[in-house]
Order: structure tokens, then sequence, then C-alpha cells
């Protein structure tokens, strides 16, 4: 039972789920964070026999540790797509496994159990789902009303209330046919670099690491499901920012440097947030007068400003987040499993739950 999506679904569903990209524009992206419980070895990590030669050129000695580490950006997205395709087929013959072990069970066809059992308990999307998601998908829709775009809202709610209701009974029947999988997805390591924190602290079983953008609008997007996820789980989540000022967006890296001025004098978050609230008023001036709202103490904020006591550390983090495949903003790395762009909730959660099994 899959999913068919025509091309203004998938149109809307990549405006639900976009970052800040490289290119120029909006598109659909010491400490490390590692993986509990037994992960792989980080991906693309370099060789550590020099004997391990892959080219010799006169006496130059091309090794393959040397070039996996001057390819590691490109190898962790190659990696992360591997795995990617991988878990998508697995999901496929499982829960097809599923429908027809429970089908059996049952008497009836994995047609009509899932028609019962999905479709049926979906439900029917209502008028304010579809007139929110025409608010979030407007500027993608070309000027055209509500009215002539509402059969295909309709169907993309529908297509997700079923796919939701699809992962709830699969879940189900997971755990009435003891289902258990073993595949695991790349563990990419990640230095937190002594980047601002918040929540349990290194003790805490999942860290997620923020790389961020504070003129993106995806990645203010993206700060409302932080929120969340830092609501639900509490101390069971460690999060670390790290800045990833793209380089189309002129007032982001100044922006970045008065954050890490703030964090100084101890108040990253207090600003960070008001940076985020304020994503459209970056000038110079904007920044001294937060520093006032927010409660710095102007004259040594101005200092750290002016004499960009932080552009190195912001640079570092650009330089961090390239090697280990960052491309685009928000990126989101949770014990070292690559998330990009604004993701749901959902999506978080799924990562976040399978790394608490796999701790417990």
């Amino acid at each position: 039972m899959t999913f068919v999506s025509r091309p203004f679904i998938a149109l809307v569903a990549l405006v639900l789920a976009a970052g800040c990209t490289e290119g120029g524009g909006q598109g659909a992206g010491t400490d490390t964070a590692t993986s509990a419980g037994g992960a792989p070895a980080p991906v693309a990590a370099p060789a550590k026999d020099a004997g391990d030669r892959v080219a010799t050129i006169g006496d130059r000695v091309v090794t393959r540790g040397e070039l996996e580490e001057s390819l590691r950006s490109e190898l962790i997205k190659v990696e992360t797509e591997r795995y990617d395709v991988l878990k998508n087929g697995l999901d496929q013959i499982v829960a097809t496994e599923l429908l027809q072990q429970e089908a059996k069970a049952r008497g009836t066809t994995p047609e009509a159990l899932y028609q019962e059992e999905v479709v049926a308990k979906a439900g029917t999307p209502g008028d304010t789902e579809v007139e929110m998601l025409y608010q979030q998908a407007q500027a993608q829709l070309g000027g055209r009303s509500l009215e002539e775009v509402r059969p295909q809202l309709l169907e993309y709610l529908g297509q997700q209330r079923q796919a939701l209701r699809r992962e709830e009974f699969l879940g189900e029947l997971k755990e009435k046919h003891k289902t258990t999988i073993a595949l695991r997805p790349p563990v990419i390591q990640v230095d937190t670099a002594g980047g601002p924190e918040k929540g349990g602290g290194a003790d805490a079983p999942v860290t997620i690491i923020a790389f961020s953008d504070y003129e993106c609008p995806y990645c203010q997007r993206a700060e409302v499901v932080v929120d969340q996820v830092m609501e639900t789980y509490g101390d069971k989540i460690r999060l670390v920012f790290r800045d990833y000022p793209l380089p189309f967006h002129a007032n982001a890296f100044p922006a970045a440097e008065a954050a890490n001025c703030a964090g100084a004098q101890g108040k990253f978050w207090e600003y960070h947030n008001t940076l985020f609230k304020n994503q459209t008023a970056l000038q110079t001036d904007d920044l001294k007068r937060y520093a006032g709202e927010v409660g710095l103490d102007a004259a040594q904020f101005e200092t750290c400003l002016t004499e960009h006591t932080y552009r190195a550390d912001v640079q570092k983090d650009l330089d961090e987040g390239g090697k280990v495949g960052v491309d685009g903003t928000p990126a989101f790395f949770i014990n070292g499993r690559l998330l990009s762009g604004a993701q749901p909730f959902e999506a978080f959660k799924e990562v976040i739950d399978e790394e608490l099994e796999a701790a417990s």
C-alpha cells in the first residue's frame, strides 16, 4: 500500500519541509554527539592505515584516508542517501509482510484490512485544516484562490491523515507480530565546539546539534518545532546551537557574531530568541537595540561587536558544518543522525524515540 503524490501534492509537501540552501534561495536542508546503543562507525572516517595507497605520483603517495577526508562532505551525503533508499525499501517490505500476516490472522485480504484500519479510521480533513494549509503554501500557489486549489489541498491532507494512521496501525502490528529492525542509519561525528546549549546537559541520552541562520525564514519556523521538542522531552534532550550564516543573507553573519557577544554576558538564548522574532530587522543599529532590550551591558556589547570578537568562532561553525554535510539551513544532527530542513515535530519524534529506545 503506497501513496503516489501528484506534482501539486509534492509541491505542498516541499513547502512544509524546506530550508534555505547555499545555492542562494529556499529549497527542500573534544565533545561530540554520538549515537546511543552501539551505533555504527562514523561516516567517512579517514583510513588509519597510512599504507592504504590509492595512488602514487612520483614520490607522492595518496592514501585512502587522505582521499576520503578531502571528500568527506560528499561521502556523508552519499551514505545518508544510501541509507534512506535502504530504509524506504525495508519499510515497504516490513509493512507488506505485516499486513499479510494480520490479514491471514483475521481471515481477510490485505486490501480489505487496509481499508478498514487505515482509510476508514483516518477521518476527513475539516475546513480549518484546509485553510491553514492554504495560508502556509500560498506563496507557491501562483495566486490561485482557495476554491481553485481546495480539491488538491483536501487530497494532500487526506493522504497525510492516512499516512499518520498507517504508521500508527503498523506500530500496533509490529508489537503484535514481534518485529525488530536491525538496519541502523549512518552516524556523523559532529563537534559541539562548546556552542551554547540548553536542556539535559552532557548526561542527556539525546544530543541535538542545530546549524542555523538568523535570517533564514525556515530556521525561524524550525525554532517553534524545536521548542516543542524541548517541552515534550525535557532533560532527555541536550540542544546545542551552532552558527551557519549563509552567504546570500547579508545580515546573518553579523547577527551570529552579536548572539555570541550576548552569550559572553550570559544572555545567549534571550538574544537568540529576539533575533528570530525580528529577523527582517538585523542591521547594526537593530543588533545594538536588542542588546539593551535583553539587559546587556551596552558598552561591552558594542566593543565585542565592533572588534568582531567572535568572527573566528562563527567561521569555525561554518567550516565544520560544511565538513559534515550541511549545505543549507536549518540542519539538525540528532545523536549524529542528519535531519535537514524545517521538518515537522513528527520527524524529530521518530528519530528521538528510536534513539531513546536504543539507549534504554
